[in-house]
């Protein structure tokens, strides 16, 4: 009798549909590619560039981009997985400890641009699929330079990392945010202090200064203020983020990242905009 119906439960198991380890692990790299290359946009600060400041696709995350905003000068971390100047020798728990809160394998803290007062909003599964991409991708060594602060470091980021999990899609405001935060757009578009520090009591309101190959380009106000967003129509801001192209036809400059904004999908984009629009109107 038992065997008959340990036959009956094999047979029934063998009718359910099942997830392989591999499924998972596909879902979980095309999850991390798609944050990678378009929401969260790695690639804009961590890829080597050109001289014009074109980013070179062919040398991955490999770092060195420098970032010259007094008071620091940083260079990108290299993320690939090279074992002498790369990830290769962290370990995925590391990995996420250093994204969500800042701190390294040897307990040194990483400094800015590195939003991490952002990356700390990643839910668990995210950061997980950005880690498995990053480490699925060939190794490229690149020595990066070490960046220099002339300003007190905090000593954390906050407390560690809890559970996180990330809003319902159907919650356009919430999801929203939670995208914006992930892509930390407020990173560029929020105003500092002397200390180099956000003033989050203008959170949106643009006028950072950023200098490069490019020139000086100056981060808008995002708030739906009539000096920012407030007369740009749904289209005209998705045009802005996904080609660099203002309503007026005037080319906007990086380090905005609409090479990379370009694969936001249409929800997504619909769901940040829908955030940017409640944020509270900033003056200049």
């Amino acid at each position: 009798m038992h065997r008959f119906w340990r036959l009956v439960v094999a047979g029934l198991l063998a009718c359910l549909p099942q997830l392989s380890w591999s499924d998972a692990t596909a879902d979980r790299l095309a999850r991390g590619k798609y944050l990678m290359d378009s929401v969260v946009a790695c690639g804009n600060c961590h890829m080597q560039r050109g001289p014009q400041g074109q980013p070179l696709f062919e040398r991955g995350l490999s770092g060195g981009f420098k970032f010259d905003v007094p008071p620091f000068t940083s260079y990108a971390s290299n993320i690939t997985p090279d074992t002498q100047t790369g990830i290769g020798r962290w370990t995925e728990a590391q990995l996420i400890k250093a994204i969500r809160e800042g701190i390294r394998p040897d307990g040194s803290l990483i400094g800015p641009p590195m939003p991490i007062e952002f990356y700390r909003h990643l839910s668990d599964a995210d950061v997980a699929a950005l880690v498995a991409y990053m480490l699925a991708q060939p190794a490229v060594a690149n020595a990066v330079p070490k960046s220099v602060y002339r300003m007190p470091l905090p000593p954390t980021y906050g407390p560690p990392v809890g559970k996180v999990t990330a809003p319902p899609t159907k919650d356009l405001r919430r999801y929203g945010q939670y995208l914006v935060e992930i892509a930390h757009c407020m990173e560029c578009h929020t105003p500092r202090d002397e200390k180099g520090q956000l003033i989050m009591s203008r959170l949106g309101a643009g006028g950072e200064s950023f200098k490069g190959p490019w020139g000086v380009s100056v981060s808008r106000n995002l708030t739906p203020d009539a000096s920012g967003l407030k007369d740009w129509t749904d289209v005209q801001i998705a045009q802005a983020i996904r080609t660099g192209v203002r309503p007026d036809g005037q080319q906007l400059k990086p380090p905005m990242g609409f090479g990379f904004y370009a694969k936001i999908s249409d929800a997504d984009m619909a769901a940040m905009i829908a955030y940017l629009r409640t944020l509270k109107p900033q003056k200049p």
